[in-house]
């Protein structure tokens, strides 16, 4: 083979891949291919796949690749025609090399490829020639004969059994209630059917008011089908026209409505819990009354069961405000405190009302129950109208509510829902109540009152020159709804003013949003409040009720300047002033030393005469000027004032470093002959200090020479009498003289010195008795101390066990307490007070804390129970499950008693999974402890927390016992037996087989007991077809049996019935309810497999095809011969067809069916050819036939033909009468050596009967379809 040339023009262009790239990619698919393929062939030796499918595939997928390839024209890779046949021949020879031989079997390849039609695989070939006319048979019979049996003219026919469970009607089921409201003109009263479809339904409609001569009038309404599908779908159709947009639940914002909001929407859409065998229809009732349900027909004709109920529709209840005008809603406080508000109800009594009132956004809700007339109406015991019926006439009545308001503020009367004796509840305000505005809203309103803030007539305000003053008008006692506010105001002007300013009178207004109010005035006089209004109330005038404004000239001030000499020269200024204005006076002078930049101080003057001198710490040349002056009413008027010029030398002075001036603290001393005092110096030094030493008796002054530095620490000598007997003594500061000579006296506050010669102590008060405590865990201790000395004291303290753990207390009072929360032994180990470290009493040194302590919690002695050390737990007896069972606990502690406990169950990895953690109280020391026996296993309980009086658990929550320490018992619950089959899948045995297991691995047949081995089981089984029972007892050593029970013969053919009926093991308790659904299997019994020719050797039918009917339980395995060789075939359904394609001899040796079970032996097998069978079921006709539980169908089949006949009919689900596929198949029968035209079998199953295939003596319909599924014969 050579490619073509390659000016060829590939598919591709190159400008978006090049042809090296196309061939590599083509290479690249080829090899994966084949690498898969190869992958197929390993899997295919090692199993037992189909061979025949992977070479259809793999001749699809190799030729498909070759003929793309060619398609694309890849240079290089382009052949000719011919060329691309031979390599799909190469690859087809290679395929069918590896994939199972050379010989290949056209219609079979192609038919495995795409799958057969019929869906069967066992029509088995003999090898032949390759023609391919046969396999161009008739392409009528593609379809599978369950799909053209009904459809075919010699398979006529079906029946379909149904069963009927007991129909029921129930009126009303979710027992709801139904009232007539003014919108709606009717109620929707719901039937619910179970298991029927109704045509028709009576029921009747008792009045509510009765005849003029007492009887009741009783209407029977009848119903047709018709008109119940009209009503529920015109009720659908309401539900959707009425369904919110937005399609999510109802807003709920009152939370104490949630509960009927729910029931509402339960009610309104019942639908969603509906099983299918159930049906909502309703009735709509127009009128009040009481409707029963009299009778419900069926389709059939047949009468449902009713359930006896009935429904009470009467006037839904409406409650309402007769007053309906809002208008004078508003009024002002003390205007009418008391009104009166109508309630107009209307309902069946006795009516119960929920109102509500607020005041101020505190609402406070109200029940009123009991709402009824007058009695005088109820019959006597001679009328006929019974009492229950007059009872639910309605009543409308008037209910007088009074209002008072006394205080201002907003009150709110709200009607909530009314609920009528008959228990409808209609919320006020909601679809279909009368009252559209269900609230009654009244505003109180303050009277305003205002006065002038800040301002009258003896704190008059000022106003300065060429300015305005602002006034302040306070409103009080308001409301923002009374607002705007109207002041009048008037304007009297000062007697001296001569005409300058004019009397007038004024109106202001409140701006909006604010309820104070202010206006400027630019004259002197007095402003007075003549009244104020508001929108709806007139007002009171507050004192101040006049602002007097006086106008305040601006401040000025005489000024004289002196000079302070002193010594041997000047010192200072000093300046003498007299200010006029308002005070405070703040006077601001400059003062500037040499060419230093000039300095500004303030000086304050509470009186209208001040004077203050200025000496400064440094030489130098100064000069003093005024700069200006404030009073009250004006800042930093200029003033031109004198100024001075001096050259000044500071005067030497002392005083006590950090002096705070009066109060200086004194200094305390404990020992020794001296202190130190520190003084500060000030001018020019060195210095001579004198100072004075006070005692009680004595003074001396002591002078200290040549101090050269500004901080010197002077050492005082204690006087002689002090410093013996303790006491106090003062020094003070004499005199100072500097370097200059200049000696001036020094009058600043001496110190005193106090001396002590007694320590001070600390014990704890009490005798050794007394000095014990005991409180609660972790709660504060108050410790009493005895102190002597000078407070504070700081005393330092530990616990006996932790000395290191010292803690300081400081204390004010010389009985003052220690605070601690631990318990233990408490010593003292120091104390000092403000002076002098102290001594500790010894002998009173200690104090001993205590905890109460925890209440506890035992088992009392009572109780049967084993202690096991390991996990400190007690072990109950065992209970049954359901048995009520309680234990003892004695408690130790103060009464009241809470025990907090868990209660857990173990499961089956050896943990434990908690249930519950209640709490239970007990005011007695020994209290019943209710045990949990409802759910079988191991039940644990563990006490967690225990409180009494001294620690209820409320103030204790994180107080948990210790694990090791918690009360721990247990109990076995013993399960109540019982048993079921592990599912429900039907078994099938053998004619005469005994009952035991056939397959080990099997989960068919098995039985799963719960409870304590060993069991007794109590099982029956049921021969359907002979109507014989009989009963079995085995014992069981396991929770899982699989019935085996050899002594038990399958004698007849036919569907039987395993049924468990009781259960007994070790526990002695008595069994659960067993559920009906998993106590019973079926076991299907076969007879012999067989196979039945319908064809002979000798006169063939339609093709020569022999075909075979096998009998029993599918699958099959058939062993044949082919001219001597053996072959095995499984078959899965019935007929089996063998096509024949070449001469030789073809012998049947064996068949087995259910797994290879139940063999037989056949012998050889030959044909003729005569006219097609036909079968009818039903006559030919679609029987609908409805049987109820326990009752049996007879299913009739009509055979035309010659006898004897062989057919095959199968039962699937049932089919609806009008179109529809045929169900899933559920069981396939055959049935041989019929000699009658017609036969009948009875059945207690639902599914729909239909024959597949019948054979008569001679042939066999439907024929074999060889173009089906045929599988080549192997050599």
């Amino acid at each position: 083979m050579s490619s073509k040339p390659e000016d060829t023009k590939s598919l591709v262009p190159e400008r978006y891949l090049d042809h090296p790239s196309q061939r590599l990619y083509t290479l690249s698919i080829f090899l994966l291919c084949q690498t898969v393929k190869f992958t197929d062939l390993l899997w295919y030796l090692s199993s037992s796949s189909d061979s025949l499918s992977l070479c259809g595939k793999w001749l699809l997928v190799d030729t498909t690749f070759v003929l793309l390839v060619a398609f694309l024209r890849i240079p290089r890779l382009t052949y000719s025609k011919p060329s691309v046949a031979l390599q799909i021949l190469g690859l087809v020879l290679l395929n069918s090399l590896l994939f199972g031989g050379i010989s290949l079997n056209g219609p079979v390849v192609f038919g495995r490829l795409f799958g057969s039609a019929s869906g069967q695989d066992n029509i088995v070939s003999t090898a032949s020639r390759f023609g391919i006319l046969e396999y161009l048979g008739p392409l009528s019979l593609v379809l599978p004969a369950s799909w053209t049996g009904s459809r075919d003219a010699h398979l006529l026919g079906q029946h379909t059994v149904r069963m009927s469970p007991i129909s029921t009607a129930r009126l009303n089921p979710q027992s709801s209630n139904f009232c007539l409201s003014p919108t709606s003109k009717h109620v929707w009263i719901p039937v619910l059917l179970n298991n029927t479809e109704a045509s028709g339904l009576r029921y009747t409609h008792t009045h509510l008011s009765p005849n003029p001569d007492g009887t009741v009038k009783v209407d029977h309404i009848d119903v047709s089908g018709r008109e119940l599908k009209g009503t529920t779908q015109a009720y659908h159709d309401m539900l959707q026209n009425t369904r919110p947009s937005g399609g999510g639940n109802p807003s709920k914002d009152d939370d104490e409505y949630d509960e009927y909001d729910e029931e509402s929407e339960d009610v309104t859409n019942p639908h969603s819990n509906l099983q299918k065998t159930q049906t909502m229809l309703y009735l709509r009732v127009a009128k009040p009354g009481i409707i029963r349900l009299e009778h419900v027909l069926d389709t059939s004709n047949v009468e449902a069961r009713i359930s006896t109920t009935e429904v009470t529709v009467v006037p839904c209840p409406t409650v309402t405000f007769l007053d309906d005008t809002q208008s004078n809603n508003v009024q002002c406080a003390g205007q009418d405190t008391k009104r009166e508000l109508m309630i107009s109800v209307y309902g069946v009594p006795p009516l119960s009302l929920r109102w509500w009132k607020s005041i101020n956004g505190n609402r406070e809700p109200y029940l009123v129950e009991g709402i009824e007339g007058d009695h005088h109406s109820r019959p006597t015991s001679q009328q006929k109208l019974s009492t229950s019926h007059k009872n639910l006439e309605p009543q409308k009545l008037q209910i007088p509510l009074t209002l008072t308001l006394n205080n201002p503020g907003t009150y709110v009367y709200g009607l909530e829902e009314i609920v009528d004796g008959a228990g409808n509840a209609i919320r006020v305000g909601a679809e279909g109540s009368a009252d559209v505005s269900p609230t009654r809203s009244f505003r109180v309103l303050s009277r305003p009152a205002v006065s002038f803030a800040h301002c009258s007539l003896e704190r008059p305000t000022s106003l300065l020159i060429g300015s305005e003053a602002t006034l302040d008008i306070r409103s009080v006692h308001t409301d923002s709804l009374d607002a705007p506010w109207e002041v009048s105001l008037s304007y009297q002007p000062p007697s001296n003013s001569s005409g300058k300013h004019k009397p007038y009178n004024k109106v202001i207004k409140t701006q909006e949003g604010s309820k104070d109010l202010s206006f400027l005035a630019n004259a002197p006089g007095e402003y007075s409040i003549a009244s104020v209004k508001g929108k709806y109330c007139t007002g009171m005038v507050l004192s101040p009720s006049t602002c007097k404004v006086v106008e305040r000239p601006r401040p000025s001030a005489e000024i004289e300047w002196k000079r302070i000499h002193e010594c041997s020269g000047d010192t200072g200024v000093s300046a003498s002033l007299i200010l006029r204005g308002t005070p405070p006076f703040q006077v601001t002078y400059r003062r500037q030393r040499d060419n230093e930049a000039p300095r500004e101080f303030t000086q304050t003057f509470t009186h209208s005469r001040g004077e203050f001198s200025d000496q400064p710490e440094r030489s130098g040349h100064y000069i003093f000027s005024f700069v200006s002056m404030s009073d009250a009413n004006y800042r930093r008027v200029e003033l031109q004032g004198p100024s001075i010029e001096q050259i000044i030398h500071p005067l030497a002075s002392a005083d006590f470093t950090n002096s705070g001036g009066r109060g200086r603290p004194p200094i305390s001393t404990c020992s020794g002959q001296d202190i130190d005092v520190d003084v500060t110096l000030k001018g020019t030094g060195p210095w001579n200090l004198d100072v004075q030493v006070i005692g009680p008796d004595s003074s001396e002054i002591i002078p200290y020479h040549g101090i050269e530095t500004s901080r010197k620490i002077l050492k005082i000598p204690v006087p002689q009498s002090i410093a013996r007997d303790g006491g106090a003594f003062e020094v003070n500061l004499v005199s100072i003289e500097d370097v200059y000579k200049c000696k001036r006296p020094i009058s600043v506050p001496g110190v005193v010195v106090k001396v002590r010669r007694t320590k001070p102590t600390a014990r704890f008060y009490g005798n050794e008795e007394e000095r014990r405590i005991a409180v609660t865990e972790n709660d504060q201790a108050s410790l009493p101390l005895r102190l002597t000395g000078d407070g504070p004291w700081r005393v330092r303290y530990r616990r006996a066990d932790l000395p290191d753990a010292v803690a300081t207390a400081r204390l004010f009072n010389p009985n003052d307490a220690i605070q601690v929360n631990q318990r233990g032994v408490y010593e003292i180990v120091d104390v000092s007070d403000s002076q002098c470290p102290g001594d500790v009493v010894a002998e009173a040194a200690n104090y001993k804390v205590e905890w109460i302590p925890r209440p506890t919690a035992k088992l009392s002695s009572e109780t049967d129970a084993t202690y096991v050390p390991y996990n400190h737990s007690y072990i109950l007896k065992t209970v049954c499950e359901g048995i009520s069972e309680h234990v003892d606990l004695d408690l130790t502690g103060h009464s009241p008693f809470q025990i907090m406990y868990n209660i857990a169950q173990g499961n089956e990895h050896g943990g434990t999974r908690l249930l519950d953690q209640p709490t239970m109280n007990s005011i007695q020391p020994r209290t019943r402890f209710q045990l949990h026996t409802t759910i079988p296993g191991r039940m644990f309980y563990e006490v967690k927390q225990i409180g009494d009086s001294m620690y209820p658990l409320d103030k204790t929550s994180n107080a948990i016992i210790p694990r090791t320490q918690r009360l721990l018992f247990e109990q076995l619950v013993a399960r109540r037996p019982s048993a079921h089959f592990e599912n429900r899948n039907r078994m099938t045995y053998c004619l005469n087989d005994a009952f035991v297991p056939l397959d080990a691995s099997s989960k068919d047949g098995v039985v799963i007991l719960e409870g304590t081995p060993p069991f007794s089981l109590t099982l029956s089984i049921k021969d359907v077809s002979a109507s014989q029972i009989r009963t079995l007892t085995v014992e069981v050593r396991s929770n899982n049996w699989k019935i085996d029970l050899p002594s038990y013969m399958f004698t007849s053919i036919g569907p039987h019935r395993i049924t468990i009926h009781s259960v007994t093991d070790s526990s002695n308790c008595a069994q659960s309810a067993l559920d009906p659904l998993l106590t019973s299997i079926w076991v299907d019994v076969a007879e012999t497999a067989a196979i039945i020719p319908f064809d002979h050797r000798q006169e063939l039918c339609v093709g020569e095809m022999p075909q075979f009917q096998l009998e029993g339980i599918p699958p099959w395995t058939i062993g044949y011969r082919v001219n001597g060789k053996s072959y095995t075939k499984e078959v899965k359904t019935s007929p089996f067809s063998i096509l024949q394609q070449q001469p030789g001899e073809f012998t049947i040796n064996s068949i087995a069916h259910q797994q290879k079970m139940c063999k037989a032996v056949v012998a050889d097998l030959r044909f003729n050819v005569h006219s097609l069978p036909s079968a009818q079921v039903g006559h030919g006709k679609k029987i609908y036939q409805d049987i109820h539980e326990g009752d049996q169908a007879e299913i009739v089949f009509t055979l035309i033909g010659e006898p004897p006949f062989t057919f095959t009919y199968q039962r699937s689900e049932p089919t609806p009468k009008k179109g529809g596929k045929p169900g899933r198949v559920l069981e396939t029968h055959t049935v041989s050596r019929v000699m009658a035209h017609e036969y009948s079998i009875f059945s207690a199953l639902e599914g729909t009967w239909t024959v597949t295939s019948i054979s008569d003596k001679y042939c066999r319909y439907p024929p074999v379809q060889p173009e089906l599924g045929v599988e080549k014969q192997k050599r």
